[in-house]
């Protein structure tokens, strides 16, 4: 592979964070410039990649898509799986297509996401209210084992694009990506390139820092809190609030974490301003003996 002992990679790669040369790792390829560049790089560190390719089946000659990866994984020598999905019904397709995919994929796949996905994650995360952690965005590394997610969480759209001209690949387009009635969309094609005129610098290189700063404070809140029973009345009324929030957050966490709002009622629970509350979905925390019981509608199933 001569491609292998170009600049393009000399430059890339040291800014990309990977498992050790020979490990094996499974990559979500869709076809885009981020994720075909993801396939090369994986193989330039000596991975032993598997290129996943999701065919949600969403657009007419999406099969087109799934033999562009395929040509790609073959000629950096990894190994190709297709999967097809079925989406389901409902509102919001992108979320129900993101569900679908993600589902079809192994847990610890590796993406493309990069510097440019995660400034706009951190903006979006900002609008909706999120605390430390979500505006934290998208990490390098993630998951209950501390996998490798976004090994390109340092690098540009722009340098994936560059990495996919090295290789001669004409990479995928979504056409969903132009669709402003998304707020990603929105917020790539209007809210980032408006702020960035206004502060005459490269946000998305300044968002990049910031997440990673606050990722680290995060990290470092998150591991105080383990120390902190959740259930323990006592424990949590006496714990720095921002530390008993954490607990509370991690006690309640099942798919997704809880709102804010959540959280706050069962601290005052457990500070004894109230004797129990709801939780969203039917579920019902309780304090006695202080003590904190959490009661599911599974439960009674």
């Amino acid at each position: 592979m001569e491609w292998r002992n170009s600049n393009v990679v000399a430059e890339l790669l040291p800014r990309c964070e990977f498992p050790p040369a020979g490990s094996s790792v499974s990559c979500a390829v869709s076809g885009g410039a981020d994720s075909l560049a993801l396939l090369a790089l994986t193989r330039a560190a000596d991975l032993r990649v598997t290129a996943i390719h999701v065919d949600h089946q969403l657009r007419t000659g999406s099969a087109n898509e799934s033999d562009l990866v395929r040509r790609c994984a073959e000629e950096v020598g990894a190994t190709f799986r297709s999967v097809t999905v079925q989406v389901g019904s409902g509102p919001n397709l992108e979320a129900r297509a993101r569900a679908a995919r993600y589902a079809a994929l192994p847990d610890d796949v590796m993406t493309g996401h990069t510097a440019d996905d995660q400034a706009e994650t951190m903006i979006i995360n900002l609008l909706r209210g999120a605390g430390l952690n979500g505006l934290a965005a998208m990490r390098s590394v993630g998951g209950p084992s501390g996998q490798v997610r976004h090994p390109l969480m340092a690098l540009r759209r722009r340098d994936t694009e560059a990495m996919c001209e090295l290789l001669g690949w004409t990479a995928f387009i979504d056409p969903s990506n132009a669709d402003e009635s998304l707020l990603r969309n929105r917020i790539r094609h209007r809210v980032l390139p408006m702020l960035e005129e206004t502060a005459g610098r490269d946000l998305v290189a300044i968002l990049h820092r910031e997440a990673t700063l606050l990722g680290d404070d995060a990290d470092l809140l998150d591991s105080l809190a383990e120390a902190i029973d959740p259930t323990d009345a006592r424990a949590v009324a006496a714990a720095p609030t921002p530390l008993a929030r954490r607990a509370i957050r991690r006690w309640l966490t099942t798919a997704h974490p809880p709102d804010a709002a959540t959280v706050e009622r069962v601290l005052s629970v457990a500070r004894g301003d109230a004797v129990a509350c709801e939780l969203p979905g039917g579920g019902r925390v309780s304090r006695k003996n202080q003590r904190l019981s959490r009661n599911d509608p599974s439960d009674h199933d």
